[in-house]
C-alpha cells in the first residue's frame, strides 16, 4: 500500500523560506523519479519539481527555477523542497508523488494515490 506523508509547511512572510519533507512507502523508492506537485485553491494540480531515481537529475517548473531546490535520501525513503525567496503566488497544499516512468521530467505524471499535503501559506 502506497503511502505519502508531507510535512514541513506553514505560514511564511514573502521572501521567507521553507523546507517541505515526504516520508515514502508502499514502492521501491530508489527506483523511481520523484516530484513535487502544488494546488492552490480553485485550480489544478500542477507541477513544482522532480528528481530522477539517481539524485541527480532535477527538474522544475519556470515559476519555481531558481527558488526552489529537490532532493532526495534513498536510504531514508524521503523527498524534500528547500522553497527560499517565497511569493504569495506559491501559497498552496503541496504533494509528493512517485511518478510514471518518462524519457524526461519535464512534464511528468504521477501515480494515483496522493497524501494529504502540506500546507504552504505566504503572506504579503
Amino acid at each position: 500500500q502506497v503511502q505519502l506523508v508531507e510535512s514541513g509547511g506553514g505560514l511564511v512572510q514573502a521572501g521567507g523560506s521553507l523546507r517541505l519533507s515526504c516520508a515514502a512507502s508502499g514502492r521501491t523508492f530508489r527506483a523511481y523519479a520523484m516530484g513535487w506537485f502544488r494546488q492552490a485553491p480553485g485550480k489544478e494540480r500542477e507541477f513544482v519539481a522532480a528528481i530522477r531515481q539517481n539524485g541527480i537529475n532535477t527538474y522544475y517548473a519556470d515559476s519555481v527555477k531558481g527558488r526552489f531546490t529537490i532532493s532526495r535520501d534513498n536510504a531514508k525513503n524521503t523527498v524534500s523542497l528547500q522553497m527560499n525567496s517565497l511569493k504569495p503566488d506559491d501559497t498552496a497544499a503541496y504533494f509528493c508523488n512517485y511518478l510514471r516512468p518518462a524519457e524526461d521530467y519535464y512534464n511528468p505524471q504521477a501515480f494515483d494515490s496522493w497524501g494529504q499535503g502540506t500546507q504552504v501559506t505566504v503572506s504579503s
